[in-house]
């Protein structure tokens, strides 16, 4: 039986952790995790054999090999190593969750302080059980900072991310309607992602607060490090305005889609042009200036980062594809989500009028939304609501994809997945057209485009 100590000083010479042979490196340490459709103890053999240096196992293995790492429980050794690995460091271990823009403010936090500071963070979105013990193995000694984004469907799940990941500092993103099946409804989702409040609470810790939610104010009671960020009366605020007026329309186009935030307290950043798309981005900016400026970041280094900073993955993305301008925000989906991108693309500012400035005309919008999911038995109502939000602008066309959008009677064009709404897209020949394409990520409406 390996221990964790004689584990933790092989990972000490083989520091780079896999959990699927497919990924493996030489030289790597694989773990042989199990699941509902899947063991990796069977890869075990194909692992050292790809190159591996050890397989850690919690099956008794049919060879001998000295390679093979026998652990009662193959998962749980992944995060007790993890947490023995957590242990070595003295320094910020920033835990970042909540309902909506965890990674996008994940990826602006860590711009931020990578200006300044030597910062790992959650690569793409491991933010789970399997993918925090990972990235938080995947922290090196001369780290100076570690941001670890934290999903979550269900109570008490933040909790044991809490365990191993001991964060001194936390950050609760909002509390939306996502997860509601998981999470048993929204107080639900407000107990679950309260956790990390709850950690930091019980162990002395500091909160990022977005002043302008009742329920995170609320939650970050008792908490005995407090900085805020918000619209007015926080310690760091900003608002967003409208951008400078470049010299062509091409310019203008592209720079009126764009968000740009005055910083109004707490930094001297001035106004900061992004490349991110959509005014509720604007929390997510926000928290990465306090969270620099909490930890003495100049000024211009924050600003460049977050001006520099590109959204990737599928994550309110602007593509231009075929002569048409598409807001791709396709990653995931929730009520609150789609809401918050559906109201900021109608005020969003189009194609140029015959003067050059842009107009918000509806004549060239197009949604393509695909079904939201994990909302249980509320799941119809909250898609009845979303069509009815939708009903409210005069769009040009608004195609809805699969889930509950085709199981009660609506005007709008319906396709049963992504890949038949492609083929429409594809034959209608839509030119200087704006489409915003958003949905679950289990709709897979990222495939539209393909």
């Amino acid at each position: 039986m390996t221990t964790i100590e004689h584990l933790y000083h092989i990972y000490l010479q083989h520091p780079s952790v896999q959990t699927d042979t497919r990924l493996l490196q030489p030289g790597d340490l694989f773990f042989a995790l199990k699941g509902p459709n899947f063991n990796g103890n069977h890869f075990a053999t194909k692992a050292l054999d790809s190159g591996a240096a050890y397989a850690v196992i919690d099956e008794v293995p049919a060879s001998k090999d000295d390679r093979l790492l026998f652990v009662p429980n193959a998962l749980t050794a992944l995060q007790e190593l993890a947490l023995h690995h957590r242990r070595q460091f003295d320094i910020p271990f920033l835990a970042i969750t909540g309902s909506n823009g965890k990674t996008t403010t994940k990826e602006l936090v860590h711009a931020a302080l990578s200006a300044e500071y030597i910062t790992y963070t959650t690569k793409g979105n491991l933010n789970n059980h399997i993918g925090i013990p990972l990235t938080l193995l995947s922290v090196r000694r001369d780290a100076e900072f570690a941001v670890i984004e934290m999903g979550a469907n269900h109570q008490k799940e933040i909790e044991a991310y809490c365990r191993y990941t001991l964060p001194t500092h936390g950050i609760i993103t909002n509390i939306g309607r996502a997860h509601l099946e998981g999470f048993g409804g929204p107080e639900g989702v407000k107990k679950g992602k309260g956790e990390l409040f709850d950690h930091l609470r019980d162990n002395g810790g500091t909160a990022f607060v977005w002043r302008d939610s009742d329920d995170l104010r609320q939650m970050s009671r008792g908490i005995p490090h407090i900085i805020t960020y918000g619209a007015h009366d926080a310690d760091f605020t900003g608002r967003v305005v409208p951008p400078a007026q470049p010299s062509t329309p091409g310019a203008l186009l592209a720079a009126s889609t764009f968000l740009h935030v005055e910083i109004t307290h707490g930094a001297s950043t001035g106004t900061i042009p992004t490349q991110l798309v959509g005014d509720y981005n604007l929390p997510n900016i926000l928290t990465a200036v306090a969270v620099g400026k909490h930890f003495g970041v100049p000024d211009g280094k924050i600003r460049r980062a977050i001006e520099q900073y590109t959204p990737s993955n599928s994550r309110s993305q602007l593509i231009e594809q075929g002569g048409n301008h598409i807001i791709l925000d396709a990653y995931n989906a929730n009520p609150s989500s789609m809401r918050a991108a559906i109201d900021n693309f109608a005020r969003l500012s189009t194609a140029p009028t015959g003067n050059g400035s842009p107009s918000d005309g509806f004549g060239h919008k197009i949604l393509i939304l695909g079904a939201m999911a994990e909302l249980g038995p509320e799941s119809i109502n909250e898609h009845r609501g979303i069509v009815d939000l939708i009903a409210r602008y005069p769009w040009a066309k608004v195609v809805l994809v699969g889930g509950d959008f085709l199981k009660f009677d609506h005007p709008y064009t319906t396709f049963p997945d992504s890949r038949e709404a492609a083929k429409w897209l594809q034959a209608a020949g839509l030119k200087d057209a704006w489409l915003l394409i958003k949905g679950s990520r289990s709709s897979k409406m990222e495939l539209v485009l393909q």
